[in-house]
């Protein structure tokens, strides 16, 4: 810090001459509103508690090429199954959401000598 620059390569500093002013100015409108919505977004997936406001219909629909019968066909095998299964994520995500819960039990073959 206390020495300065003694020089600077031109090439360091730059102007793009072949597009107008009212294009860079708009460039950069452009990148700073996707960064808002960026920021946005990303606020929305930490705090999940603020709710979705509203959702495109398409994210919504049904297989209309399987039938009915196909739906119910599930066991309760297979049904508890996926819901023991999506109990494990969510408490993996939730412990991964907080690290200070800490690991309970360590597989004994992940240290080794």
């Amino acid at each position: 810090p206390e020495v300065g620059v003694e020089s600077v390569d031109s090439t360091c500093f730059g102007r793009n001459y072949f597009k107008s002013a009212e294009v860079v100015d708009a460039d950069r409108e452009q990148v700073l509103a996707d960064a808002a919505a960026l920021k946005e977004l990303a606020t929305d997936y930490y705090r999940p508690e603020v709710g979705v406001e509203s959702v495109d219909p398409t994210c919504f629909g049904r297989n209309y090429f399987s039938s009915m019968e196909s739906d119910e066909s599930f066991d309760d095998n297979e049904r508890k199954t996926v819901f023991a299964e999506a109990a494990a994520l969510k408490e993996l995500a939730g412990d991964y959401h907080h690290p200070e819960v800490g690991v309970e039990s360590v597989d004994s073959t992940c240290f080794g000598r």
